[in-house]
């Protein structure tokens, strides 16, 4: 199995900044690409970024040139940083992994995620 824990969730405003990690552990072997997804209530939940195991990376148009996703292989660890935040920023964030290599953006076909941290961009 494969576990993915968030950290780094909090209250920021508008136009600042945030960084969430995830670390995960079990077996590692099953991971190959990895990304975060966002869920706000009532919506669907919408796959932002995704890093393989070549450092490929792709995002979500809503995101695409303010947030950044990044791998360390050594520590087994996910980031992504997130810039010039905006309310429509506001939502759950959660680590997600799949076993194939794909820079795929359909969340429905990750296997593995985490519980989640809560991100506010509010002033």
């Amino acid at each position: 199995q494969v576990q993915l824990v968030e950290s780094g969730g909090g209250l920021v405003q508008p136009g600042g900044s945030l960084r969430l990690s995830c670390a995960a552990s079990g077996t590692i072997g099953r991971i190959n690409a990895m990304g975060w997804y966002r869920q706000v209530p009532g919506k669907e939940r919408e796959l932002v970024a995704v890093v393989n195991s070549g450092g490929r990376t792709n995002y979500a148009d809503s995101v695409k040139g303010r947030f950044t996703v990044s791998r360390d292989y050594a520590k087994n660890m996910v980031y992504l940083q997130m810039d010039s935040l905006t309310p429509e920023d506001t939502a759950v964030y959660y680590c997600a992994a799949l076993g194939q290599d794909v820079l795929t953006l359909r969340v429905e076909l990750y296997e593995y995620w985490g519980q989640g941290t809560q991100v506010t961009v509010s002033s």
